[in-house]
């Protein structure tokens, strides 16, 4: 009897320190059941219904498809998904695949959407970029920058406020989820592409979103977070997702404490079940006060990665990290470091390491000017998105009516699946009784 009390003190002590179980695979697995039933993410993702309404020639050697696939609660995802004009499958084999994971107030109207899709699809990849819940298309006013889903939604007459609250965010975030896990499977559906190379590219907000989707979503190879990663607890006085007011962060954030409650474990195992899955480039200005590193700095990245190690992440597929020396809050995968990086993972289909180290560049600001294209108001300034110098050249400004997906009388016809607001509707009669 005491040699059987020891044992299984041992064996408590032992799942204790790993978590769950005592190994980390097996961990991993419930750490993603954790998370998926946190956030609202349904066991199994919803049949995609893809429609491709019409294709339209972006430039030389590039076309795109406007499409929509359908996400969580019935909802459909309207997207232009960009890729090279001709491509013999038999001849050259299949493409990597990319989705764009789009910030605050972005969309597939944003420029950076628009140039991600065309600079990617030229160098051989079919590439995925779609409007987030509230912007655009899923706008009832069809509007970018529109900020819909922030809205912090007024508690049901008898429902507690702040449990509504968390519960909203919570829901909100699974969709989101939903939302960018679709659109690798949606690229894993296209006979021309490779499954096991498809990445995801995520900046600001789409950088939380797609640091937790590269944690629960093994179909990802790769993953890029721009303006992000910094999965942390509240930092000595600076900034922290656990104090975001925004319901697509702040509330899901928290909910996130069911994988433990300790000094960065949700950050430490968010990293290791990212590593499980594969690789990760995260990118990041010195001075971006909107993920406030210049508090943290590169040290708090050291630590975080050390602790996912610990936890059993492949010290060979964890992140690595790179900075941009005086630079603030900026979509960084369009220049050098971050393409050499995706060619590295996911093998573009026309570009060679060469050609992207001998590449010329685009200045940002000056061909969002003269193509009169669309910027968040404010992040024209050099040290943030007007500053990069995106590889390639000679790409068109491409504008809204080209990026509308949905003909005006079928989005009418469809709004009910479309917008945030619709998806509001139907989820306060859900959340209200949670």
């Amino acid at each position: 009897m005491k040699k059987l009390m020891v044992g299984m003190l041992v064996a408590a002590l032992c799942v204790g320190f790993m978590g769950a179980s005592e190994s980390p695979e097996a961990n991993f697995k419930v750490w993603r059941l954790e998370i998926r039933k946190a956030l609202y993410v349904p066991d199994k993702l919803p049949a995609l219904e893809a429609k491709t309404w019409s294709t339209f020639p972006v430039m030389p050697g590039v076309v795109a498809d406007r499409v929509t696939y359908q996400t969580a609660d019935g909802m459909l995802v309207p997207a232009v998904v960009y890729r090279p004009e001709r491509w013999d499958v038999k001849v050259k084999g299949k493409l990597p695949g990319i989705v764009v994971v789009n910030g605050h107030g972005g969309d597939k109207f944003t420029w950076y959407a628009m140039y991600s899709g065309m600079m990617f699809a030229k160098a051989g990849a079919v590439v995925a970029t779609y409007d987030p819940i509230g912007e655009g298309e899923r706008n009832v006013e069809r509007k970018s920058h529109a900020g819909a889903h922030d809205k912090i939604q007024a508690a049901p007459a008898g429902v507690d406020a702040d449990k509504f609250h968390q519960d909203w965010g919570q829901r909100l975030a699974g969709l989101m989820q939903v939302d960018e896990m679709q659109g690798v499977a949606y690229l894993a559906s296209r006979p021309e592409v490779d499954a096991k190379r498809i990445a995801t590219v995520g900046y600001s907000m789409g950088a939380f979103v797609s640091g937790i989707t590269g944690a629960i979503d093994p179909a990802i190879h790769a993953v890029v977070l721009s303006g992000g990663g910094t999965f942390d607890d509240e930092a000595d006085g600076g900034k922290s997702f656990d104090t975001s007011a925004l319901p697509c962060q702040g509330p899901p954030w928290h909910a996130l404490r069911v994988l433990g409650d300790g000094p960065d474990e949700r950050g430490a195992k968010l990293y290791a079940l990212n590593a499980a899955r594969g690789p990760m480039f995260v990118v990041n200005g010195s001075l971006d006060t909107v993920m406030d590193i210049p508090h943290r700095g590169p040290d708090w990245f050291v630590q975080i990665r050390a602790k996912a190690v610990a936890l059993g992440g492949p010290e060979k597929t964890m992140f690595t990290t790179h900075v941009d020396a005086g630079m603030s809050h900026r979509t960084a995968w369009v220049e050098r470091p971050a393409v050499e990086w995706l060619n590295e993972q996911i093998r573009f289909g026309s570009w060679t390491a060469a050609e992207i180290a001998a590449m010329p560049t685009t200045h940002v600001s000056e061909w969002i000017t003269a193509g009169n294209v669309d910027i968040s108001k404010g992040y024209i300034r050099e040290d943030r998105e007007g500053g990069l110098q995106a590889l390639g050249t000679g790409f068109p400004g491409l504008q809204r009516p080209q990026l509308t997906v949905l003909p005006d009388a079928d989005w009418e016809r469809l709004k009910g699946r479309l917008t945030y607001e619709a998806w509001a509707e139907k989820t306060m009669k859900v959340a209200g009784r949670s």
